[in-house]
């Protein structure tokens, strides 16, 4: 099974929510328009027929990614914390 890039799925997660917001603030077409093609994308990209499966299998890929990035991190003798804070 292909495993979607975090990056990416994060990029459709930010925009969802983003979208999500917006339209609760104001709905207009463009927002509607918009927020169903990010919602299909997630869909696809994640391999699901609805958008709650989607953001949870999304949630899951990026919390695994974090935890791998931390162990590859550790194994490399860097403590993953970032630089500057």
């Amino acid at each position: 099974m292909l495993v979607p890039d975090p990056k990416t799925v994060r990029q459709l997660l930010t925009r969802y929510a983003t979208l999500r917001i917006a339209q609760a603030e104001r709905q207009t077409p463009a927002v509607a328009g918009e927020l169903e093609e990010v919602t299909r994308r997630l869909c696809v990209t994640m391999g699901t027929d609805g958008i709650h499966d989607a953001v949870a299998r999304a949630d899951d890929l990026l919390a695994r990614a974090r935890t791998d990035r931390g162990r590859s991190s550790e194994a490399d003798g860097e403590s993953g914390l970032p630089l500057a804070v």
